[in-house]
């Protein structure tokens, strides 16, 4: 039974990707950590739209949970013909003032679970000729982001990662896309208890579903969503590196600099 597997379901873009496919018609694999959340969407998904709607839940950042994944799709028979690696979360402040084992966490769900499970779905894909897998990266992920800078890391590796694998896959079939949102109205700033930075437009979820099926459409290898973001970024290429990261680290360093509170929020997903 063809299905599209999404992490990070329970809420904010997860949840928003949930919603679009299976009003497209789409049996839908829904992951996250929050068992409650999880039944309660794939239920109304189920009931309103007439396909199925399965869930498992499990934490990604864990270093078995991709194999078991994996397994438990073969186990229900599903074909993942499309594979949407959302799950991730963030922190900011001062690098050495988070903690430590929270940061290689961000790391091994981010980055260790992304790569284990793209590695997992894509050979099946290419044996069929035909997949499609979108990696959620941000904006983040273009530039160093001093004060959140594990986060950009590992979203930069995403970016890079997503393209790569695009141009390897593109005579096999498959797609292979990053998708890069900015400031997104999820649960990433609440949980944080942080403000959100200055100056930059915020878009919801439903919108950043938009902009990466238009990705899809077009057979990009990135896609940023939003036009403020796209033309920020675009402009960040025009001057050296380190003036862009010394401009970043000049608005950032009012919220978690010089020893402010630092804070770690889950982006999306890790419910």
């Amino acid at each position: 039974m063809n299905t599209t597997l999404i992490t990070g379901a329970s809420s904010g873009i997860g949840e928003a990707f949930a919603r679009r496919f299976a009003a497209l018609g789409r049996n839908v694999l829904l992951v996250a950590r929050s068992e409650d959340k999880l039944v309660s969407l794939c239920n109304e998904l189920g009931r309103i739209n007439s396909i199925r709607a399965q869930y498992v839940a499990m934490d990604l950042s864990k270093p078995e949970s991709p194999a078991r994944l994996f397994e438990e799709t073969e186990r229900r028979g599903l074909v993942t013909d499309t594979l949407i690696n959302n799950a991730g979360f963030g922190s900011m402040g001062e690098f050495t003032r988070l903690d430590s084992a929270r940061e290689l966490e961000m790391i091994d769900l981010n980055v260790k679970a992304l790569v284990d499970l793209t590695y997992r779905f894509l050979g099946p894909m290419r044996a069929r000729k035909q997949g499609t897998i979108i990696n959620v990266a941000s904006t983040a992920g273009f530039q160093p982001v001093p004060f959140m800078a594990t986060y950009a890391a590992t979203k930069a590796f995403v970016l890079s990662f997503s393209e790569a694998l695009w141009e390897e896959n593109r005579p096999h079939g498959v797609h292979v896309m990053a998708l890069c949102p900015g400031v997104t109205e999820t649960n990433f700033f609440e949980a944080a208890q942080i403000q959100k930075p200055p100056g930059r437009a915020e878009q919801t979820p439903e919108d950043v579903v938009d902009t990466a099926l238009r990705g899809l459409a077009r057979g990009k290898s990135h896609i940023v969503s939003g036009w403020t973001n796209l033309l920020m970024i675009e402009s960040e290429r025009l001057v050296p590196r380190s003036f862009v990261v010394r401009m970043a680290g000049r608005v950032l360093r009012p919220y978690f600099g010089d020893g402010n509170k630092e804070t770690t929020g889950s982006k999306d997903t890790k419910e």
